[in-house]
């Protein structure tokens, strides 16, 4: 009885550890293809781990700040966030027929997103003002999450939160298990990505960072409420996101990582510290699998920020190349 106990024992040990070894030493970034990218990530990461060498950098110093769309979940044909306010347009309507014929919203209500956007982006600040305004903090919250648990992304078909980058999901989960703190630093609205920023990423709400409109301390039936005012607080876009990871971080990254001129100050601030940096740029160039676009594109316009990668030596990521599945539906 005693040899059986010790041999189950012992069988179990090394199951376990024997496990537990072969994810240590296995391939950390399996859904990125062999080449420059992935080697720059691991060797990066290398660097700055390993104790006793000249480039270890501690543990609380270790942050990274990740760009949310186009880098970390699809971008195309439009922004999810403004699928998510064009839904809410048609919601709110019965409660405003003055939009019937007042545009942006007349166009939307027609179905001619087209026509809407001809105002750029102050017909898109009005949307947004008149769908993500007039309410509690909470109450937002529940409208997002909500949306984000329904909604099908308008080409795929697919709901928006399986429309994340497999290859980026395996980088966050590297980086974390390498004592890295990650954080989203998009131009995206802060209170429409942390609903579901920690369930999609594993980054909690606490580590994300993003534009904002005005609230107003307010008593609602004896509770201590925050309401959303139709008015913009902080644009967390271009040179905008240094400064929120300066207000809401309080370190600057030693990694970033983006995909368009919106993140280049982003980058270029990370890179600009002291000691081992690394900037990295996902260009979007599989048409097939998604989409390809840059220089010219008015969604995730990469122009700037791609020839100072080129430059100053940042990783660019080659979709089509150096990804060997990008959705984690195709697994």
């Amino acid at each position: 009885m005693k040899r059986t106990l010790l041999t189950v024992f012992t069988l179990g040990f090394v199951l376990v550890f024997g496990s537990l070894a072969t994810a240590q030493t296995g391939d950390p970034l399996p859904s990125w293809n062999d080449g420059k990218a992935k080697q720059s990530i691991i060797e990066f990461v290398a660097k700055v781990t390993e104790n006793g060498s000249s480039d270890f950098v501690p543990p609380p110093e270790r942050i990274s700040t990740f760009d949310n769309d186009g880098t970390l979940w699809a971008e195309q044909p439009m922004y999810s966030q403004l699928f998510f306010a064009i839904n809410r347009v048609k919601q709110l309507a019965p409660q405003h027929p003055e939009w019937k014929t007042e545009e942006p919203f007349a166009s939307l209500l027609k179905g001619d997103v087209k026509g809407a956007m001809a105002g750029g982006m102050k017909s898109v600040g009005r949307i947004l003002m008149a769908t993500h305004a007039g309410m509690t903090t909470e109450e937002f919250e529940t409208i997002v999450k909500d949306w984000i648990a329904t909604a099908k992304h308008p080409v795929t078909k697919k709901p928006y939160t399986e429309m994340v980058y497999q290859p980026m999901l395996e980088l966050l989960t590297y980086l974390r298990a390498n004592d890295f703190k990650t954080f989203i630093v998009s131009g995206g609205g802060i209170e429409f990505m942390r609903p579901w920023t920690e369930t999609v990423y594993g980054i909690p709400p606490e580590q994300v960072v993003g534009s904002s409109i005005k609230t107003k301390f307010e008593i609602r039936d004896g509770k201590a409420v925050l309401v959303r005012l139709p008015e913009l607080n902080f644009n967390d876009d271009k040179d905008g996101k240094p400064i929120g990871i300066n207000l809401h971080i309080g370190r600057r990254p030693i990694a970033a990582f983006g995909n368009s001129d919106g993140d280049l100050q982003m980058l270029q601030y990370a890179t600009s510290g002291t000691g081992v940096r690394f900037g990295l740029i996902v260009h979007h160039t599989d048409a097939e699998r998604e989409w390809a676009y840059d220089r010219k594109s008015s969604i995730g316009h990469l122009d700037k920020a791609l020839d100072e990668a080129q430059a100053k030596g940042w990783t660019v990521v080659d979709m089509k190349q150096d990804w060997k599945i990008i959705y984690p539906h195709e697994k």
